[in-house]
């Protein structure tokens, strides 16, 4: 069976149901492939080994619009966490969005970040860009993602998903050893990352509440 792809300049492609969106624009244009980031499956930001299932309109995201900018920076992101958890292995992870300029990530760990762990950090990411892990989405029942999370000794990704609505698409990345609670979308692969900067830590509370424990928040 096969789906009618609408693109941007609305000319309409046949492919058959379940193409990745990734196979889909290396078609078009191996350039535009290697320049994408994401793309917007009937409006949605998704990821580009999203399947495409039905009739749909498509737009590749390219680095120079900002959806695609933030994309870039969440997924860099997760590339720390996934450092700081080589490093740390007891690590309890908060949360890491895209910001204006960057992004950061909450940790939870006795050690505390200077100058000389956080270019530690720094050197260990570079090691996770060159392995060029695949970003891998998988969805998951409320009742699977908390006994991962809790399995794993992850309580603040347990209280995020008690907090979801009950309707919720639960999902989950992981890159290489490293799984983060998420919902994306995010670059093909680590290797997508291309110029890193650790710039500073300080302390954050937890969601904001100065009733929960401090965490410590790295900047890049």
């Amino acid at each position: 069976m096969d789906v009618n792809v609408t693109l941007k300049d609305g000319s309409k492609k046949q492919y058959p149901k379940g193409t990745r969106i990734i196979d889909v624009v290396s078609e078009l244009s191996q350039r535009l492939a290697k320049e994408a980031v994401a793309a917007k499956l009937n409006g949605k930001l998704v990821d580009l080994c999203t399947p495409i299932e039905e009739d749909s309109e498509l737009q590749v995201v390219t680095f120079d619009m900002p959806e695609a900018q933030a994309v870039y920076r969440h997924s860099t992101s997760h590339i720390m966490a996934q450092a700081v958890q080589r490093l740390y292995p007891d690590v309890k992870f908060g949360i890491g969005p895209s910001i204006q300029d960057g992004f950061y990530y909450d940790f939870d760990l006795e050690e505390t970040f200077g100058p000389e762990e956080l270019q530690a950090i720094e050197k260990e990411m570079e090691k996770i860009i060159k392995e060029d892990h695949e970003f891998r989405r998988r969805e998951l029942s409320r009742e699977e993602a908390i006994k991962y999370f809790t399995e794993h000794n992850q309580p603040y990704k347990v209280e995020l998903i008690r907090d979801l609505p009950e309707d919720a698409v639960i999902s989950i990345y992981d890159q290489g050893e490293f799984v983060d609670l998420c919902a994306g979308p995010h670059v093909p692969s680590t290797g997508k990352i291309k110029a890193i900067k650790l710039l500073s830590s300080a302390g954050a509370y937890w969601r904001g509440n100065e009733h929960n424990p401090m965490l410590q928040r790295i900047y890049g």
